[in-house]
């Protein structure tokens, strides 16, 4: 590697990190995805939906990549960086992009989606998706599960504790679930290889996925960085693992 750390460094902490889009990592850093095609199959259900709503969509590019949109689309969002990316980018598609606190209740009426969608959303209400589906209507999601990438995670705050590794778990995902009344037809979780090839696509990743290393800034773990720079020099890559869980739940007919 030619450049410098300092001049990676100053150039990741530069970049904007706004919207959910991880285009600036490609050649540098990848991450293995999962088997099951979360967009395809996200894209094959809002086709077949007559009203359907994303929750946390971020700044929208998941939801405008699909093929096709129901009749009555509707997103929401809470961080007001993505609520603008998100507004420019899907109120052309007919999609209502609705500004809420990432709590409840949802800005919804009950019963008024055939289908709910999210991908990686940061914390789910079950009570309120329930409440917003309609009998028979769908939840469909890919999260984030338990321990996602912490090789990294620890390198920066150091061992966690098994109540925080076990954070996101899939099970408990199911149980909450289930606990709303809705039966949960499909259940999957992966573990992915994930690679960081200079420390500019750490720092862009740690600045953008900011709840990984909490309070994350290049002046408090400078010196970290630069053993992690020097590493990375030595053996290639950071490797770490991402872990994912595919989850389909549907609200039981009354």
């Amino acid at each position: 590697m030619s450049r410098s750390f300092e001049e990676l460094v100053d150039e990741a902490g530069a970049v904007s990190v706004e919207g959910w889009d991880f285009s600036w990592l490609d050649g540098r850093a990848t991450e293995e995805r999962p088997s099951w095609g979360y967009h395809r199959a996200m894209s094959d259900r809002l086709a077949r939906a007559s009203a359907a709503l994303d929750i946390e969509t971020g700044g929208g590019e998941v939801l405008a990549a699909a093929p096709k949109l129901p009749r009555l689309m509707v997103a929401t969002e809470s961080w007001p960086p993505n609520v603008a990316k998100a507004t420019a980018r899907l109120h052309p598609l007919g999609v209502a992009v609705v500004a809420n606190a990432d709590e409840p209740p949802l800005p919804f009426g009950d019963a008024a989606f055939d289908l709910v969608t999210s991908r990686h959303p940061v914390t789910v209400w079950w009570s309120e998706i329930s409440r917003v589906l309609r009998p028979g209507g769908t939840y469909f999601s890919q999260q984030v599960g338990p321990a996602s990438v912490f090789e990294l995670v620890e390198y920066f705050l150091g061992p966690q504790s098994e109540e925080v590794r076990r954070h996101r778990h899939p099970d408990d995902a199911r149980r909450d679930a289930e606990a709303v009344g809705l039966e949960v037809v499909d259940l999957r979780s992966e573990s992915l290889r994930t690679e960081f090839f200079d420390i500019g696509a750490v720092i862009y990743f740690l600045r953008k996925v900011i709840w990984m290393v909490p309070g994350f800034t290049v002046g408090t773990y400078r010196e970290r960085l630069r053993e992690l720079d020097e590493r990375i020099r030595h053996e290639g890559s950071f490797v770490a693992h991402t872990t994912r869980f595919l989850i389909e739940a549907r609200k039981r007919n009354a």
